[in-house]
């Protein structure tokens, strides 16, 4: 299965259920940002063609869209058209959390605080860095093998980031 497939759907124009496929991922980032009263809130910009771009060129996306939040310059176009969204309540120190569906899309995948834990290694308990990851999707499109699946191959790709660069 490849990260584009299944997640990577959406629900039809008319609110039915059916499969459709994305051509390819727009992905949201989900970014806080400030409001004029002091309080803050999130905005999702839209990363479209993500899965064209590389690394370096994501990370200066994610740079430009959070200086435009952060700015109120981000346009509607900038927002709009999302096929999937990450969000990233571990900056916030969150451990676990819930991330709620923004239809049409399907699927949105929370990453949470990296913390340490004591696990079993080779039948000793050692420390090490763990971090919980959260996928809420709509259940009419994705089930619930094909979900953790996904999160799976997401967990093998945060412990073996090399993995990416190998086709």
């Amino acid at each position: 299965m490849g990260l584009n497939e299944g997640v990577n759907t959406f629900v039809d124009a008319d609110g039915k259920p059916r499969l459709l496929r994305n051509e390819h991922i727009n992905m949201g980032l989900a970014v806080d940002v400030g409001k004029a009263d002091g309080s803050r809130t999130l905005v999702v910009p839209v990363l479209r063609d993500a899965d064209r771009f590389s690394f370096a060129e994501i990370e200066q996306q994610v740079r430009y869209f959070a200086k435009a939040a952060e700015e109120g310059t981000l346009s509607l176009a900038d927002i709009k058209g999302g096929t999937f969204t990450i969000t990233n309540g571990g900056v916030f120190g969150s451990l676990l959390s819930t991330p709620i569906l923004n239809p049409p899309q399907v699927g949105i995948l929370g990453l949470h605080a990296i913390k340490d834990r004591p696990v079993a290694v080779n039948g000793q308990v050692v420390i090490r860095p763990m971090m919980y990851i959260a996928l809420t999707y709509d259940h009419r499109l994705i089930d619930g093998s094909e979900a953790v699946r996904f999160l799976v191959k997401i967990k093998e790709l945060i412990e073996d980031p090399g993995a990416l660069l190998v086709d």
